[in-house]
Formats: C-alpha cells, structure tokens, sequence
C-alpha cells in the first residue's frame, strides 16, 4: 500500500526537552489524516518535520516515499503548506500573491497566470483579485493563503489548524474545498482544534499528547474505545464531589471524568439507559442534587477529554450532539 507519508519511532528535542517521543504514524494516499492534541502536544513539530521546515534527532520520516532528511528538495516538490495563520503580503493583491508563489514554484508565467485564476475562481475571490489583501477578511485571507499552498498542485498538503477563528460560514467554505480536493487525489494532513472538523473531514486520527501517539483510528473506533454511553450531569456544590464519585463509581465501565470549572461529570457507562436509571437511584439514595442531567452516545469530544484530560481548546460543548460520522 502507498502512503502519503510514513513516520517511524521519530524523535524531537530542544535541548534536554524532548518534543516528540517515538512517534509513528502512516496515511494512506488520497484520505484526510486528522492530528489531534491538547496545545503544545506536538501537532505543530510533527508539520514542519514533515514538510522540511524543522530536523529532527532520530527516526525515520517519509513523505510520498521521499525520506525527508535525505531528499527534502524533492519533497517540497510534492508538498504544499498551510499554516495557523495567513501568510500573505497584505499589500500585493490577491491575484499577485498566488501568481508570486506559482513563479517561485518554477511555473512559467503563462501556466502560473492561468492557474492562479482558477484558484481565485474556485475560492470565489475574483471579484478581489486586484484589491490589496489588506483590505480583506480573515477568511478571505484564510481562502488565499490556502489558494497559494495548491497553486504547485501538491500531492500531498499539510493544513495546520486552517480554520482556526473563523466564522461557521467561512469554515464550513472551507470544509466543502478540503473535501473537493481529497475527491481530485489530494492526500491531506489536517491539524485542528475543532473535534467536530475531525469528526466530519477526517478518515483516521491520531491523537498525540506529551510527544506521544496515545491513540490511533477512524472516528468510530475511537468513540467505541470508551463502550456504552455517557452518563452526564452536573453537581450543584463541589464539596458533594467525593460522596457522588462514591454513589456512582460502581457504574461506571471506565473512568469518570470530572470538570472542577464546571462541576460537570461524566460517567461512561455499559447500557445506556438502565446505566441512567441506576445512577440516578443512586444520586436519590444519597440526597444529591444535581442538573443538567443527560445520556448521549460517546462523542470525539469524550474521547479527547477521557485521553488528555483536558478539553478541546475553543470547542463548544453544544457541538458534541451534532452529526457525527
């Protein structure tokens, strides 16, 4: 089988600090390759040692079969990049922007000309095109600054957090373009804080933590990791916190998670609906008051939270009960 890139046991440090700690991890060619973690996890290192911008200390990294310490040239001419944030000259236009890139990557004018419209077209940014970018939107920007990383049509495309601050609008945009590129043979490598674009874009995930790889699969397979349903609700006092564990905990299938901020508890529980009859006899059986009390199946949000222990960054709890894949 191909992949659209390889790596084995690869190992990051900054001097004592180690970034990444054995981390392997594959694609195959033409699916969305999602990277989850908490901020500073590794996602971030793990893009630019694949796309030639950082060297690493040991291990082995290959992009389209191309071993990347060896022949990063080469690798570069199958890759394309985008980054957190837009990097575009706001005082070039748009059309100037995309058409600058396409000359550095070696295309004739003629061909970096035509190209160039037809990305501004398919981003329906013509109407922009000789405006200066200064005078754009963040996900105006966002859309060029993607446009720039296709315009060598790439095989291969990194996207780290591409969508990050943008409108529902913009992301969903931007969503419909990734998916319209996996359909044309692009394979992609997407960082991202939303859970619920993972969910939706993405055909394996990884999800990294501490420099390590702690979990690995499509979005099913990891939601059925934690098994049964989840079993949530909220305590109105946190000094109720040790008597409700107590109360609850012989219910539970795995670890029950618990948010001090939102005095928020999760129980992951074998059967859904009898688990819910039996925690909340429990909860009578020991005068606990509680609200906010409801049953869903086991979201990526869950999974996250039961992996890292931390929330996702900037996700919202009310994405948790939207479609899932």
């Amino acid at each position: 089988m191909s992949y659209s890139f390889e790596i084995k046991n690869l190992i990051k440090k900054y001097g004592e600090t180690t970034v990444l700690d054995g981390v392997s991890m594959h694609a195959e060619e033409g699916t969305v390759f999602g990277l989850l973690g908490p901020n500073g996890a590794g996602k971030t290192t793990i893009v630019k040692i694949l796309s030639t911008i950082l060297d690493f200390n040991s291990g082995s990294v290959k992009v389209n079969g191309i071993d990347v310490k060896n022949d990063p040239k080469q690798v570069r001419k199958n890759i394309g990049l985008g980054g957190q944030f837009s990097a575009v000259d706001e005082y070039l236009t748009g059309y100037e922007n995309i058409f600058m890139v396409g000359r550095l990557y070696g295309l004739s004018r003629s061909v970096a000309k035509q190209r160039t419209e037809e990305l501004l077209s398919g981003f329906k940014l013509t109407d922009v095109m000789h405006k200066q970018v200064k005078t754009y939107s963040g996900g105006m920007r966002r859309k060029l600054d993607l446009g720039a990383s296709l315009i060598g049509r790439p095989k291969i495309l990194f996207l780290d957090e591409p969508t990050t601050g943008l409108d529902i609008g913009t992301r969903l945009d931007l969503w419909n373009i990734i998916k319209d590129l996996v359909k044309s043979g692009t394979s992609i490598l997407l960082t991202t804080q939303y859970l619920e674009e993972a969910d939706e874009l993405a055909d394996k995930i990884a999800v990294v933590n501490k420099g390590k790889v702690i979990a690995e699969g499509t979005s099913q397979q990891l939601k059925s990791s934690l098994g049964g349903d989840i079993v949530e609700f909220q305590l109105q006092n946190i000094s109720d916190k040790d008597k409700t564990f107590n109360a609850v905990s012989k219910f539970a299938k795995t670890k029950i998670d618990f948010d001090e901020d939102s005095l928020m508890l999760r129980v992951p529980v074998a059967t859904g609906s009898k688990g819910l009859m039996s925690i909340v006899q429990a909860l009578n059986e020991n005068k606990l008051t509680v609200s906010e009390l409801s049953l869903h199946r086991p979201s990526l949000d869950d999974v996250f939270l039961s992996l890292t222990g931390a929330k996702a960054p900037d996700e919202k709890p009310a994405n948790r009960n939207r479609r899932k894949k």
